[in-house]
């Protein structure tokens, strides 16, 4: 025996020893792995690598374009002055009808969006706290979030009533439920401030025996107010559009109640038939199977998107809605659920035609059994190393695990193989054991360590932008196959003496002989 044999020996003898005792402790490593779940920081893909942040401005409603032009301007400037960003780009859309460039309106209410690139070998995380900063003293509401690409991940909270007025208070509940819990960046809702409207509400009755419709009214307001298309004309090979406009229109509320209606007994008042005001008006509605609907977006500032997610999860539960509102998680909460499920299903799948692969191979279906304990011990592993790591468990870990329950097989497959040929040849289970899991001991570990040492640099991040799928997946991997290997070389051979020693030494007590025996009978039988 070599030295590598000579260190082994001992260990597994003593083990073997002690049956009861390793697979106790076994158990209980394998109870604090499962333990351990809740403190991995868990999320969707992670910080995929990208370099750009975008934000979104929100002024006023009714906001001019020069209104909007200076504040993007402002915040451009202080965006341009931050450590770490190299280019910073804004658009600005006023958001007007096409009349307003005509009579000179000015209200738009438009947003503004950002695109801030970072320098290269920036620390994103850290930019993205500097940028919230310079945002928080700027003017209207601005949100910022996630990188362009894959990585980002905003919680959407989706709340339902049945009127706005219910609307507006069950998604300000929502908004003071889930603003200043621990791990979340910024709060922001879809329901976008009022924006001033003039309305003209038409006395139908009256109109009416004046020989107008609303539809009449509503036309002759409209040419008042806004030019109109007459027609088009070729003009020096170009074509020109023809636009009608009034030769004064409306700029105040009172001009536009004097506004002449020609009737059949002569032109009137607009007010003499409708009722002009200004009222507040929403800027946009949204409806989802008739009822009206808004989105609260929580922000994460940390990687543990799952964690936040349950505190947001929590924080409704203990929400009380009234007049028939209701508020469900969704968004990046969504996927990772859904992911993780999906996953989970196709590693049972993976267990479960990995054991139908082995009862083929081995012609049992008990050893089978014995030979998949490597699969939940390569988990502990998995578990400690991303601990140890602090890399948040996502889908790319999980792609890992799935990888995790055909390589750990492999080395349990090596070494039951072996143990059973020597049985075949007359040794009894534990000197089986011993001589096979001694001379295994060296191709499992070579195998072991030459995965582990192909995945190191992927596990250390030398992978550049797609680091983000490829460090958590090597670092599963690692971390799976240690704990499996180590594990395997000494939990498998106890549970293989409990069961198949308790097996033989019950066919002993019953006089069918040793398994070498017994395969010695057959062949005399078949040669007769």
């Amino acid at each position: 025996p070599d030295r590598l044999r000579r260190g082994y020996r001992p260990i597994l003898m003593r083990t073997l020893r002690h049956p009861w005792l390793v697979l106790a402790g076994a158990a209980v490593i394998l109870g604090a792995s499962v333990a351990a779940l809740p403190l991995i920081a868990t999320n969707f893909l992670g910080d995929d690598g990208q370099t750009t942040v975008q934000l979104s401005q929100e002024l006023e409603p009714g906001a001019s374009l020069d209104t909007q032009l200076d504040a993007a301007e402002s915040l451009t400037a202080e965006l341009e002055r931050l450590e770490g960003v190299d280019t910073v780009s804004a658009t600005v859309s006023s958001g007007a009808s096409q009349f307003a460039a005509f009579t000179g309106g000015g209200g738009g209410g438009g947003r503004i969006s950002y695109g801030v690139i970072a320098a290269e070998g920036t620390d994103m995380p850290a930019l993205r706290e500097r940028i919230r900063s310079v945002a928080d003293g700027a003017a209207g509401e601005i949100t910022v979030g996630q990188s362009a690409g894959l990585g980002g991940g905003d919680i959407d909270i989706d709340v339902q009533a049945p009127t706005p007025d219910a609307l507006d208070a069950a998604t300000a509940s929502v908004v003071d439920a889930v603003t200043g819990l621990d791990g979340v960046a910024q709060v922001t809702d879809s329901l976008e401030g009022a924006q001033p409207l003039v309305q003209v509400a038409v006395d139908r009755d009256l109109a009416a025996s004046l020989g107008l419709s609303e539809a009449a009214v509503s036309g002759l307001v409209a040419q008042a107010m806004q030019p109109t298309p007459v027609g088009e004309i070729q003009l020096e090979g170009s074509l020109v559009r023809i636009w009608l406009d009034a030769i004064a229109p409306a700029g105040t509320l009172d001009e536009l109640r004097e506004l002449e209606l020609p009737t059949p007994t002569g032109p009137l008042p607009l007010a003499d038939v409708a009722e002009v005001s200004e009222v507040q008006g929403p800027v946009s509605i949204a409806t989802s199977d008739g009822a009206r609907t808004a989105t609260v977006t929580v922000t994460p500032d940390a990687a543990d998107v799952g964690g936040v997610s349950g505190g947001v999860a929590q924080a409704l539960d203990g929400l009380e809605l009234a007049d028939g509102a209701t508020a469900s998680v969704g968004g990046v909460a969504t996927q990772i659920t859904d992911a993780f499920t999906q996953l989970g299903i196709a590693a049972l799948i993976a267990v479960l035609l990995v054991y139908v692969v082995m009862v083929a191979t081995f012609k049992s279906l008990l050893q089978p059994f014995l030979l998949l304990v490597s699969v939940p011990f390569a988990a502990t592993g998995a578990i400690a190393m991303q601990l140890i790591t602090g890399v948040p468990l996502g889908v790319a870990s999980m792609v890992g695990v799935l990888m995790l329950v055909g390589i750990v097989v492999t080395n349990a497959i090596v070494l039951i193989d072996l143990v059973n040929q020597y049985r075949d040849r007359g040794l009894s289970v534990r000197d089986a054991l011993v001589e096979g899991a001694e001379r295994r001991l060296r191709p499992i570990l070579m195998t072991a360590a030459a995965t582990i040492f192909a995945l190191i640099p992927m596990a250390a991040g030398l992978t550049g932008q797609g680091g983000f799928i490829s460090q958590p997946l090597a670092i599963v991997v690692i971390g799976g196959l240690i704990s499996s290997t180590l594990l395997t070389l000494v939990v498998l051979p106890v549970l293989y003496l409990v069961v198949e020693g308790a097996i033989e030494r019950r066919r002993v007590r019953a006089g069918t002989g040793t398994r070498a025996e017994r395969r010695g009978e057959l062949a005399e039988a078949s040669a007769r």
